[in-house]
């Protein structure tokens, strides 16, 4: 009933058949290939957009800028909205040195609070003075009466 397929082959087919061609039914070894290769490629690529993107964060980080966290929020922005004029904003900031205002207006304030006669303030750079664990703090004055406490 059935008819049987003839397994020769045609006179004109070649015999060495190319490895890329394969059985109907066999798994396609070139494709399996090109699917990890084009992955690895999709990973690498996206590898390096990530590292030159955060460029100027690691350049402000590396050399211990004022402005790293604006530098930082500006990198986020630019990744996240595609917007490159952040990234160009942030690269530029991560390349100019600010001059540091803080520290000449803490030692004017000191100066004016030592001509006062004001002790002055800590100095929120340095770490804070521990006191020694077995000397025990006192409230008392040295004629024995207890100070009065007030904020001013």
């Amino acid at each position: 009933m059935g008819t049987a397929l003839n397994e020769s082959l045609h006179p004109l087919t070649p015999h060495h058949l190319p490895l890329f061609i394969t059985a109907p039914g066999d798994i396609d070894i070139l494709m399996v290939v090109m699917g990890i290769v084009l992955l690895m490629a999709v990973l690498f690529v996206g590898n390096i957009y990530l590292q030159l993107h955060s460029l100027p964060e690691r350049m402000a980080h590396k050399s211990k800028k004022l402005q790293f966290e604006i530098v930082a929020v500006l990198c986020l922005l630019a990744l996240f909205t595609h917007n490159h004029l952040f990234w160009i904003a942030g690269l530029l900031l991560a390349l100019i040195d600010l001059p540091d205002f803080i520290a000449p207006l803490r030692s004017i304030a000191a100066s004016v609070q030592k001509i006062a006669g004001i002790p002055p303030d800590a100095d929120p750079t340095e770490p804070p003075e521990t006191t020694d664990a077995a000397t025990p703090v006192s409230d008392k004055t040295a004629d024995g009466e207890a100070k009065e406490q007030g904020h001013a």
